[in-house]
């Protein structure tokens, strides 16, 4: 795709992308402003018409998405690859300082944002789901598994069992492609086994009186 929207380009390629067939042209690789459009632009494509960045929540979800993206999905990173001992104790005291508040924000409500899914667990999704088997370890990130979390973890299990969303998670891909490809990390490529992935799928007991928005 880079070649095609500009030949001869041979800086570092990165995912995701939005990709327009018609122009031959990325319209855009960052994943924070492509959830939004996607909610926003594409609803006519979808199965379900859904609108998780409602006008009222806009507020609170984007003070959750600063906070989960310095702090977790960013912060995995700045501990996997601190390169000292300062920057790598900050960054995994941010990281759990923030998944302390969020495990506290949890005991009330059922998502981040209240009763109903938004682009905030959205993005902190996708980070919770590959902690466990993936940053816990290789990323040094070993002070609490999420899923020793009190409510992180049902929390976890909850988003996974949503209709559709295990669908588009790939247990073995991610840890193949953590373990196998990051040399420096990992130097002799072993995959190790882990846990299976059916932990996701135990009862999670977050309803908390309410149903909850279906994806």
């Amino acid at each position: 795709m880079n070649e095609l929207a500009k030949p001869g380009y041979s800086g570092r390629c990165t995912v995701p992308v939005l990709w327009d067939k018609q122009t031959q042209a990325i319209v855009n690789n960052e994943s924070a402003e492509i959830i939004v459009m996607l909610n926003s632009e594409f609803n006519q494509f979808a199965h379900l018409k859904l609108d998780l960045y409602p006008e009222e929540l806009r507020q609170l979800i984007d003070q959750w998405n600063e906070k989960i993206y310095h702090a977790v999905n960013n912060g995995v990173y700045r501990c996997g690859f601190a390169q000292t001992q300062a920057a790598y104790d900050q960054a995994c005291n941010e990281l759990f300082v923030a998944l302390d508040e969020i495990d506290t924000a949890l005991e009330t409500n059922r998502y981040l944002c209240g009763d109903e899914v938004t682009l905030a667990d959205v993005r902190l999704f996708t980070t919770l789901f590959r902690f466990d088997e993936v940053y816990y370890g290789l990323f040094k990130c070993n002070r609490r598994r999420i899923q020793d979390y009190k409510n992180l973890g049902a929390y976890l299990r909850d988003l996974y069992q949503l209709p559709g969303v295990a669908d588009t998670c790939d247990w073995e891909t991610v840890k193949r492609d953590y373990y196998g490809s990051l040399f420096p990390l990992n130097p002799g490529g072993i995959i190790p086994i882990g846990s299976d992935v059916a932990t996701l799928l135990e009862p999670h007991n977050r309803s908390l009186g309410k149903e909850s928005v279906i994806l």
